[in-house]
């Protein structure tokens, strides 16, 4: 009996010290892991006007409506506008740069710069918009519900710019061309070629605009050392529980995958139901999907940014990230508690549709469910076909991918590109951290990794929660701040390339 008891209380304490050994490991590592630090006092933006030539020059491209919609549905009248907009707005860059046309009405400007032999830049953006629920083309200022100005007024009002695509993406892309006009004003050449490439169907796949102009620049041989486009935003402290401001720079983009389940079940008359008819068989599926999700797991992308954000956060978000070969499964666990970050570290599934009879007294001998999966980079289409399979095993199914895409490629953080996104924004934002992050949505970003290996997807403006709601939504605007901003990052970014 005593050896017994003297063998648990060795057990014991082997426990003890290994424990302790464990915490002091934990404390020192959270202490000492190398967080990438950001120099500087987190101090408020800078204040920036624009001129009121700028905003007069966006207000006027608001007031086209280029809507994007499904090929046979797409009003071209609105592009042209536009198309025929420009030239009136910025008779310099159409007269001192290079300019191209690719299928109608992709647009391609070429700044020629002092060294040939150094690899160009590339500025994107996209100009055609979502579509305004309950908008009628016949009365274009008839108020709106959720609209303080109709959403192709281009109003300027208490320090703002109204209007569908004020933010997506009309701010970005005539802040490019601001900056371009007001540097060719001042006699300025950059050291490198510049290049600008304005899509016309981001909003429905890019397949006409991008991806024309990326097949382009391919033919043609050019490749660019760096491609910046739309993606991540500014954030304030606090978002998040960062305790700074932090810019997030996509470096890598989710990919999906569409597939259509038709569930083959027992038709007929109503009054005499099966067990299980189709519709409930497939509703069994939708279950299934629901709970049987794909696993979670940190990406690159979303490691790096955890390094760069996690000496801002508190103490017990410290040492998870510091600790992550010990809690990795919380730290997963806390991702997944919010839709929004549980998106960061996993392949999301979302059933988008389901339709069975055309009768409410008819059987359907099918019933049919879409689902829209977007992937982690480490993930594959195969991949989630196979999930799929493995959840209707068992069921009368056929399965169809109806829309696919991989996720993208992963861009370096480590590079010149990538620096001079950090460069462009201190002298704006003070003490940001500039930070490596995962792009949930589509982007055109990824049409161009056939020309670049850098792609950074980021548009330099600062956003509460409440202006992110409006991305494609009501009441759309952009401060006039972020706009003189947004002009002054990419007046620096140019001149500063070298």
């Amino acid at each position: 009996m005593k050896k017994e008891k003297k063998i648990i209380w060795l057990l014991t304490g082997i426990a003890a010290v290994s424990l302790l050994v464990l915490c002091t490991v934990v404390i020192v590592r959270t202490a000492t892991y190398p967080f990438i630090r950001t120099t500087g006092p987190d101090g408020p933006p800078r204040s920036v006007e624009p001129s009121a030539q700028a905003v007069e020059r966006l207000a006027g491209g608001i007031r086209i409506p280029t809507v994007s919609d499904a090929i046979d549905r797409t009003d071209d009248n609105p592009f042209q506008a536009f198309k025929a907009y420009l030239p009136q707005a910025y008779p310099a860059i159409y007269s001192q740069l290079d300019t191209l046309t690719i299928n109608e009405y992709g647009l391609v400007f070429r700044w020629p710069g002092k060294n040939p032999a150094l690899p160009p830049i590339l500025l994107c953006s996209h100009y055609d918009v979502v579509p305004v629920l309950n908008y009628d083309p016949s009365a274009p200022d008839a108020p709106l519900p959720g609209w303080d100005y109709p959403p192709f007024s281009g109003a300027v009002a208490d320090g703002r710019i109204y209007g569908r695509g004020t933010l997506d993406m009309k701010g970005m892309l005539f802040s490019i061309l601001e900056a371009t006009d007001s540097l060719l004003a001042e006699g300025f050449r950059p050291e490198r070629d510049v290049w600008i490439a304005l899509g016309f169907d981001e909003e429905t796949g890019g397949t006409q605009g991008a991806l024309k102009i990326a097949r382009y620049f391919e033919e043609q041989g050019i490749a660019f050392d760096a491609v910046y486009d739309e993606g991540g935003i500014i954030i304030a402290p606090g978002l998040g529980g960062i305790q700074r401001t932090a810019a997030l720079v996509g470096t890598a983009e989710k990919g999906f995958s569409t597939i259509r389940i038709t569930v083959r079940g027992t038709g007929g008359h109503s009054s005499m139901p099966p067990e299980k008819g189709s519709l409930v068989l497939a509703a069994e599926i939708i279950e299934m999907l629901n709970q049987e999700r794909m696993p979670a797991f940190l990406t690159a992308p979303v490691i790096a940014f955890l390094d760069r954000i996690g000496g801002s956060m508190g103490v017990a978000q410290r040492t998870a990230i510091a600790n992550r070969w010990l809690l990795e499964s919380p730290l997963l666990r806390s991702f997944e508690s919010n839709p929004a970050t549980n998106a960061l570290v996993r392949t999301t599934t979302a059933i988008t549709m389901a339709r069975g009879s055309d009768a409410a007294n008819v059987l359907a001998s099918e019933a049919e469910v879409t689902v829209n999966f977007r992937l982690l980079p480490g993930n594959t289409t195969a991949q989630v076909k196979r999930h799929v399979e493995n959840i209707c095993n068992g069921y009368d199914v056929r399965i169809e991918e109806l829309s696919t895409r991989e996720p993208s490629q992963i861009s370096p953080d480590d590079v010149h590109a990538f620096e001079m996104i950090r460069t462009s924004l201190a002298g704006l934002y003070p003490g940001t951290i500039v930070t490596p992050y995962l792009t949930l949505g589509g982007t055109d970003a990824y049409k161009y990794e056939a020309v670049s290996p850098n792609v950074y997807r980021f548009m330099p403006v600062l956003l509460t929660e409440q202006e992110q709601g409006t991305i494609h939504n009501e009441n759309e605007s952009i401060s006039l701040e972020n706009y003189g901003r947004m002009i002054a990052y990419f007046r620096d970014l140019i001149r500063n390339y070298r």
